[in-house]
């Protein structure tokens, strides 16, 4: 069993820290003050915002030509598309993944290869459940090649409530398979595009964990 690459210690993701902190700080002051009530909130607050940044370490058993979904959640689609108008720039299959807010939200590379390029998007912020999230929303696009000279692009893309994605990754980086990459806060959308002789499968409204779950092979 292969251990995934490990870049984080604690059992929640940094981006995490600062609302931890605020959430202890406040529900220590309520309690100083005897606002009970207050307090409570705070500190069930607090209870959550642990719950949504928690990042553990995960294995997997997956062969070398497996490619594992990048993010925890339900697979909203499985799509076929022709032509080039598509992030990878030739007929693709799209693997599209909505995490709600109970996921975990870490986002982990789907197969080992180097960063090509990074294109961060400004944009909407409809419900990442939507199909015009995938158009329209601010997203982060990362292009990446693997070893047997394939394309292949995530897009990390923001939700309704999520209003911040983070890429812990740059242009050049060699990755494998299930290393963490990046995170969204609160509620989101990550999409694979991978060439369309691959085999895919990954079905609608299947559940999946990130690092684990395999959505395809390569060739």
């Amino acid at each position: 069993m292969e251990t995934l690459h490990i870049n984080n210690k604690w059992f929640f993701a940094r981006e995490g820290l600062i609302f931890i902190f605020i959430g202890c700080a406040l529900t220590s002051l309520f309690m100083y003050l005897n606002f009970l009530f207050a307090s409570v909130v705070a500190c069930i607050a607090t209870a959550f915002v642990l719950f949504f940044f928690r990042d553990q370490d995960r294995t997997n058993n997956a062969g070398r030509d497996a490619i594992l979904t990048p993010a925890d959640g339900t697979i909203l689609e499985v799509k076929h598309l022709e032509g080039t108008d598509n992030p990878l720039g030739q007929p693709a299959i799209k693997i599209s993944v909505f995490m709600s807010l109970f996921n975990v939200h870490v986002n982990r590379i789907p197969v080992t290869g180097t960063v090509k390029k990074i294109i961060y998007q400004p944009g909407k912020f409809f419900s990442a459940n939507l199909d015009k999230a995938s158009k329209y929303n601010e997203n982060n696009r990362i292009e990446m090649e693997t070893t047997d000279s394939l394309k292949i692009v995530v897009v990390q893309i923001a939700g309704l409530i999520a209003r911040r994605i983070a890429c812990w990754v740059k242009e050049g980086d060699n990755l494998t398979t299930g290393q963490r990459f990046g995170l969204i806060r609160f509620g989101s959308r990550l999409e694979v595009y991978v060439p369309d002789n691959l085999k895919i499968i990954a079905q609608p409204h299947q559940k999946v964990k990130a690092g684990k779950s395999i959505i395809g092979y390569l060739p």
